[in-house]
Order: C-alpha cells, then sequence, then structure tokens
C-alpha cells in the first residue's frame, strides 16, 4: 500500500516537473521572420556591409524576436523593377529599390538626381531624408515605412572605345541610365539613354548594345563591367536614389519588441553608416579599373561648374515637366534640394 502511494506520488511528481520545464517552450512565440529582397548579388557590400549588419541588429535589439530571410538578385524577388509592389503586396517585407526603376514612381525624389545636385553620399543622403522628413516629397511613399533613402557619391560615364573629356562628346552613345533625370540629361546631350537594370549590364556591353553607363565606380565592378570597359570619366555629375521601406501595414502588425528594434536601427542611425559604404564600394572599383590599366578622366570643379551651366535648359525643362507629374512647385523643390545639399556638403 505504502509503495504504490509512494509510486503514484513519485510519477505525479515527475509529470508536474516536466510540465514546468515545459512551460517556456511553450509560452515563447518562435521569431517573426522578416523577408527582405533587394536586386543585387548576394556577394555585393549592399548585402554583407549593410543589409545583414543592419538585420543582426534589429534582431538583437530585438531581444530575438526578430528573424530574417535575404532574397538577391538571383531569386524570384530580385528584380529591381518590382522591388516596391513586392512590399505593398506583402510578397515581401522590406525591400530595397532605386526610385528611377520603374520611371514616374517618385517624381518628387527624382530632382535629387538632376546634373550636378549632389556630389557626395552623404549630403545626397542628408538632403534627400530632410525632404522626405519635413513632407516635401508629395505623397509618393504614402503607405510605406521609410526605413532609408539615400544616394550614391556623384556618378560617372564608363565608357567603351571613346573617352568623355566633353559633355559632346556623349553624343550617339547608347547610355545605360538609372533613372528619367539621367535619361533627361544623355537625351538632351544627344546620346541614347538606355534604362536596364544591372544584371544585363554586362551581356549589353558585351553585345555592344552598349557604348557605355552612366553609374558608379562601384557598380562596374560589382557586374564586371570593367572587363569589357577603357575609360572613366570622374564627373560627380548625377546620382540614383534609394530606398529601403516596408508597408505600413505590415510594420504595424509586428510585435512591439521587433517594431522598436527597427525604430533604433533605422532612419538617421542607418544614414549614419551611409558615405562609409559607398566609400568602400567605390574605392573597390576604381582600384579594379586602375589594376586593368583603364585611362581615368578627373574633371575639376571649374568644368563641372561649366557643365552645369551648359545643362541649365535641360534642368529647367525637366522641372517644368514634373508638373504633369504631379509635382505642384519643381522649382521650389528643386532650389530648397540645393540648398540642404549645400548646407550639409558645408557640414
Amino acid at each position: 500500500m505504502k509503495l504504490a502511494t509512494t509510486r503514484r506520488r513519485f510519477l505525479a511528481g515527475t509529470a508536474a516537473l516536466a510540465g514546468a520545464l515545459a512551460m517556456p517552450m511553450v509560452a515563447r512565440a518562435a521569431p517573426v521572420k522578416l523577408t527582405v529582397s533587394h536586386f543585387v548579388a548576394p556577394t555585393h557590400g549592399l548585402q554583407t556591409d549593410a543589409l545583414i549588419p543592419w538585420l543582426e541588429r534589429i534582431r538583437e535589439k530585438s531581444g530575438g524576436e526578430a528573424d530574417y530571410e535575404i532574397f538577391a538578385v538571383n531569386s524570384a524577388f530580385g528584380r529591381a523593377e518590382r522591388q516596391i509592389d513586392q512590399v505593398r503586396a506583402g510578397i515581401v517585407d522590406i525591400g530595397y529599390g532605386i526610385a528611377g526603376i520603374p520611371r514616374g514612381r517618385f517624381p518628387h525624389t527624382s530632382v535629387m538626381e538632376l546634373p550636378f545636385m549632389v556630389e557626395r553620399a552623404e549630403a545626397g543622403t542628408r538632403a534627400l531624408w530632410e525632404l522626405y522628413r519635413t513632407g516635401r516629397l508629395g505623397g509618393e511613399y504614402d503607405g510605406l515605412k521609410v526605413l532609408l533613402l539615400m544616394t550614391h557619391n556623384g556618378g560617372l560615364f564608363h565608357t567603351v572605345g571613346k573617352p568623355v573629356k566633353e559633355l559632346s562628346d556623349l553624343k550617339g552613345m547608347r547610355m545605360r541610365s538609372p533613372g528619367p533625370a539621367v535619361s533627361a540629361m544623355l537625351d538632351y546631350l544627344g546620346a541614347s539613354p538606355i534604362g536596364m537594370p544591372p544584371v544585363q549590364i554586362y551581356e549589353s556591353l558585351e553585345k555592344r548594345a552598349l557604348d557605355g553607363l552612366a553609374t558608379t565606380w562601384d557598380l562596374v565592378a560589382a557586374v564586371k563591367a570593367n572587363e569589357i570597359l577603357n575609360y572613366h570619366t570622374e564627373a560627380g555629375a548625377y546620382v540614383a536614389a534609394f530606398q529601403i521601406v516596408m508597408s505600413e501595414e505590415r510594420f504595424a502588425a509586428l510585435p512591439k519588441a521587433v517594431r522598436d528594434a527597427i525604430e533604433e536601427t533605422s532612419g538617421e542611425a542607418l544614414i549614419e553608416e551611409v558615405p562609409s559604404w559607398w566609400d568602400k564600394w567605390d574605392a573597390a572599383g576604381k582600384a579594379d579599373a586602375l589594376a586593368r590599366g583603364h585611362e581615368i578622366i578627373a574633371v575639376d570643379e571649374a568644368t563641372r561648374q561649366a557643365w552645369r551651366e551648359e545643362l541649365a535648359p535641360m534642368i529647367a525643362a525637366y522641372l517644368e515637366g514634373l508638373k504633369k507629374e504631379g509635382v505642384k512647385d519643381p522649382q521650389a523643390l528643386y532650389e530648397t534640394a540645393r540648398e540642404l545639399v549645400a548646407k550639409y556638403a558645408a557640414a
């Protein structure tokens, strides 16, 4: 009798202990997995230097309530023109997009891409962020939780067979363009602007469907275009604008710890890192070109100013055209953008 009672008590105690040990495992929910897409290679610095460290900080600051999965250009979610659509549709949680692809989505933002507006990524990024933060970019980000807006360092003209030493040298060239403002500049100069995502650049150069491209030092190395190119004009002539966004609806549905971690690590916190990203990535692209013996044409500030004046009619025409795209006062937006860039460049 005593043996049976002791056995029952032992089994009951064991069951209670097992239940107590199991309770934390049952109560703890699995981490929220944030799906993140972009349109460059998984080996690119965007993923290794920017996205992964940022997402790791989110995971850490959320106390492990957030995890992530990244989809690069080699995935079904890697097309440049679909990044924002995927976010809005809830296909991915976070997308890294380029403002100019597809054309016409972000006309207010495109003002930052006009010729000789920005020379350094830090000034361009901070100016663009302030335009957004102060409500000067219209409603083009409505429904989106904007985590970062940025520009790259001033872009170059990279060409095959013929150097660009004057703007007139671009006449007749087929040039890849990253967005509508750069396309307008190239068209004004007699070039043929061709919009295409980065993944198509190498093959187009190889087949001579392109004579060159308007882009950064970073991209020509990233897509191995330096294997074909042989001239690079360091004009600092334009920039492209980029976004990291998620939908407001998806953000609101996240656990508070994850929302707080995203807020704490995005926006201003990410902007602090942008200059070092682009300087590192551009340095690698330039070093690659130098190692191959390419000719690099440096453009001094006096020449840049002269080229800016040469392009004044094109800039005016582009701004006028933005009225048809819903920008109420493009000239005022342009002047404000220039003032902000100058302010941050001098800081």
